[in-house]
C-alpha cells in the first residue's frame, strides 16, 4: 500500500487541489469526439484520489517504458507540451490538467501533429504526484499557473510546501523544474518557497529570468499577458 499519507492527512480534500473551475464553455463535436476516443488510451491508469486507501506507486515500466520523463503541470491549451513532445521524441512527456477543455484542445493538437509520446492525468496533480515514485522525474514544468491573486487564496497556489514538496520527492536529483508567470507577487512567492523544498534557482543574472528558454514556445497565456503589458518571468531551479 502506498506510504504517502503525511500530506493527506494535514490536508482536508478541499484544500488540495490548486486550480478553479473545470470546465468552460461547451465542446464542439469534435472535441469531444477526442475525449471519447483519444482519452482513454492515453490516461495513466491507477491514478486515484487521496481518500483511496488501495492506492499503489505507478508502476513506471508501464508509464514511461524506460525513457526520461517529463512533467507539465497545467498544460493549458497545450501548445508547449506538443511542442516539447515533437522536439523531444526520445522523452515520454506526462501531462496534468484538470480543465476538460483544456485537455479537449491538447488532444486535438496532438492528432494533428501526429504525436505519440504524450501520456495524461485529467485530474489534480496532488493526486498523481502522490502516486509517482522517488526520483522518477527528470524535467518538470510549471507554466502560467493560476495566480489566485486574493490573499486568502495564496494557499490554493501551486507554490506552497504542499505541492512542492511532494513533486520534490518525484524529481531525481539534479532535475531542472522550470516555472514561468507574468505575476510578480507570484515571482516572489516562488523564490521564497521553491528553494525551501529542496531546489537551486540557477540564475547568474538578470537575463536569466528576463529572457525565455532557448527551446520556448509562447503560449497563449503569455500573449494575453504581454497583451495586457504584464512581464513575463521564466525561473529555472533544480533539484539538489
Amino acid at each position: 500500500m502506498l506510504g504517502r499519507t503525511l500530506f493527506c492527512e494535514r490536508l482536508a480534500m478541499e484544500h488540495r487541489n490548486f486550480y478553479g473551475r473545470i470546465k468552460g464553455k461547451a465542446l464542439n463535436a469534435a472535441q469531444e469526439r477526442y475525449l471519447q476516443e483519444d482519452l482513454p488510451k492515453l490516461s495513466v491508469a491507477g491514478i486515484s484520489r487521496a481518500d483511496n486507501p488501495e492506492r499503489h506507486l505507478l508502476d513506471m515500466q508501464q508509464v514511461a517504458a524506460g525513457k526520461p520523463l517529463w512533467l507539465e503541470i497545467g498544460f493549458g491549451g497545450g501548445e508547449h507540451l506538443v511542442h516539447q513532445a515533437l522536439a523531444n521524441p526520445e522523452v515520454q512527456f506526462l501531462g496534468v490538467e484538470p480543465y476538460v477543455n483544456g485537455v479537449a484542445m491538447l488532444l486535438g493538437k496532438m492528432r494533428k501533429a501526429g504525436v505519440r509520446n504524450i501520456k495524461l492525468h485529467m485530474g489534480d496533480a496532488r493526486d498523481l504526484m502522490d502516486v509517482l515514485p522517488d526520483g522518477s522525474v527528470s524535467k518538470a514544468f510549471l507554466l502560467y499557473p493560476d495566480p489566485w491573486p486574493k490573499l486568502r487564496h495564496h494557499r490554493r497556489r501551486f507554490v506552497t510546501p504542499e505541492h512542492l514538496e511532494p513533486l520534490s520527492r518525484c524529481l531525481m536529483a539534479g532535475a531542472e523544474f522550470r516555472v514561468a508567470t507574468d505575476i510578480e507577487d507570484y515571482v516572489r512567492q516562488t523564490l521564497q518557497e521553491v528553494p525551501k523544498a529542496g531546489f537551486d534557482w540557477l540564475a547568474e543574472g538578470p537575463e536569466d529570468w528576463r529572457m525565455p528558454w532557448h527551446d520556448w514556445i509562447s503560449t497563449r497565456y503569455e500573449q494575453k499577458a504581454l497583451r495586457e503589458a504584464r512581464r513575463p518571468h521564466y525561473l529555472t531551479f533544480q533539484k539538489s
